[in-house]
């Protein structure tokens, strides 16, 4: 490990690591690389634990947010939608976070296809709601 000082650093009481993370995007149409993007995003933490502990806290975040922040944004649309003033885009997350608890408990691991069955009828929505 290396040691590393930030200005203002002891005024951040408890602070034990500070981790860099490089990271590459790989964008692909088909099996063509359109972009390869390099990140590198920074932690800082109070945990005293290992640099493999620390990657899979990292690791179990980002599928956390990839499992749920794409999946409303690509399939439902979320970062597309004009709804703007309070409380609506709450409520709408609500009811998108409950689409997709209701696939998933259902044993839905297409969330699109999913989606696309509860709007053809009144069938697939009832076994999601568990009704006869």
């Amino acid at each position: 490990m290396q040691e590393v000082y930030l200005p203002g650093m002891a005024d951040w009481e408890g602070l034990t690591t500070i981790i860099r993370v490089t990271s590459y995007r790989h964008l692909l149409k088909g099996q063509h690389l359109i972009v390869k993007k390099k990140q590198t995003r920074y932690y800082i933490s109070s945990l005293n634990e290992t640099v493999e502990q620390f990657a899979q806290r990292i690791r179990n975040y980002w599928h956390v947010e990839n499992k749920v922040h794409s999946v409303r944004d690509v399939t439902q649309g979320e970062d597309a939608s004009r709804i703007r003033v309070q409380p609506l885009p709450n409520l709408f997350a609500l009811a998108r976070n409950l689409a997709l608890n209701l696939y998933r408990e259902q044993g839905e691991t297409n969330m699109a296809q999913a989606q696309r069955q509860a709007g053809f009828g009144l069938e697939f929505l009832k076994t999601l709601f568990r009704m006869k």
